[in-house]
C-alpha cells in the first residue's frame, strides 16, 4: 500500500540550511537497511539515498539561514513549512503517512503539516517516527544526505567548518577564526543562535582587552 514519510535534518546546527524530505512508496519496496539516518554512516546513507530514489518519489525542501534568522518566525513553524513543502512536491493526494513531530504536541504538528499541503492527506505526526516507520527513516536519509552535501559546499567555500553543530569544536573554531579575520559572521551562520552571540561577544571582549 502506498504511503508517505517525512522528516527533516539540520534543525539544530548553527551553520547552514535545514532540509526536509518526503518520500512516497509501498514500504515493502524500500531497500534493505533503511534506518534512522543518525544510525548510519555517511557512506551507507549515500548508498541508500540512491536506492531510495530508485523506488520512491522524493521531494526535498530547503529552509535557508535567512529564513531561520527571521524574527517573525520560529523553528516549529519553519519545520512545519519544510515538511509541508517537501510533501507538496510528491503525488500524495488521498494518501496516509507519518511525519516526525517537531513540536511537543504531536497532533497539532500533524495538523499544521496537513494544512500546509494542497493535497488531501492524512498526516500522523509522532516523536521518533524515524525509528518506528521505514518511510520516515527513508525520508530522514534523503534529508540528511541533502544536508551533508550542503555542508560540503560550505566547506568548499570556507575550509573545514565541521558538522555545523554548536557542540562541534571544529565548527566553533571556524566561527571564532572567521570573526577574528573578518570582523563579523559568515553568511552561512545563523546569527540568531546563541553560539553566534557568544562568539561575537568574546571577540568584542578580546578586542577591548587588546585596546
Amino acid at each position: 500500500m502506498m504511503r508517505f514519510g517525512v522528516d527533516e535534518a539540520g534543525k539544530g546546527p548553527v551553520l547552514g540550511s535545514m532540509f526536509a524530505a518526503a518520500v512516497v512508496a509501498d514500504p515493502a519496496d524500500l531497500p534493505d537497511g533503511v534506518a534512522d539516518s543518525k544510525r548510519l554512516t555517511s557512506g551507507r546513507r549515500e548508498d541508500l539515498d540512491a536506492r531510495i530514489r530508485d523506488v520512491c518519489e522524493v521531494g526535498v525542501a530547503e529552509i535557508p539561514v535567512a529564513r531561520i534568522d527571521d524574527p517573525e518566525t520560529d523553528m516549529n513553524t519553519l519545520t512545519v513549512e519544510a515538511q509541508a513543502t517537501a510533501l507538496s512536491q510528491i503525488e500524495c493526494d488521498d494518501l496516509t503517512g507519518y511525519v516526525d513531530a517537531g513540536d511537543v504536541d504531536e497532533a497539532r504538528f500533524g495538523r499544521r503539516v496537513a494544512d500546509g499541503v494542497d493535497s488531501n492527506v492524512d498526516v500522523t505526526a509522532e516523536h521518533g517516527a524515524d525509528d518506528e516507520y521505514a518511510l520516515v527513516a527513508a525520508a530522514s536519509i534523503v534529508a540528511k544526505v541533502a544536508r551533508d552535501a550542503h555542508v560540503a559546499d560550505l566547506a568548499a567555500d570556507h575550509g573545514d567548518v565541521g558538522s555545523g553543530y554548536p557542540s562541534d569544536p571544529t565548527t566553533r573554531d571556524f566561527l571564532r577564526g572567521y570573526v577574528r579575520e573578518h570582523g563579523g559572521l559568515p553568511d552561512c551562520a545563523r546569527e540568531s543562535w546563541q553560539t553566534c552571540t557568544d562568539v561575537l561577544a568574546a571577540a568584542e571582549q578580546s578586542g577591548l582587552s587588546e585596546f
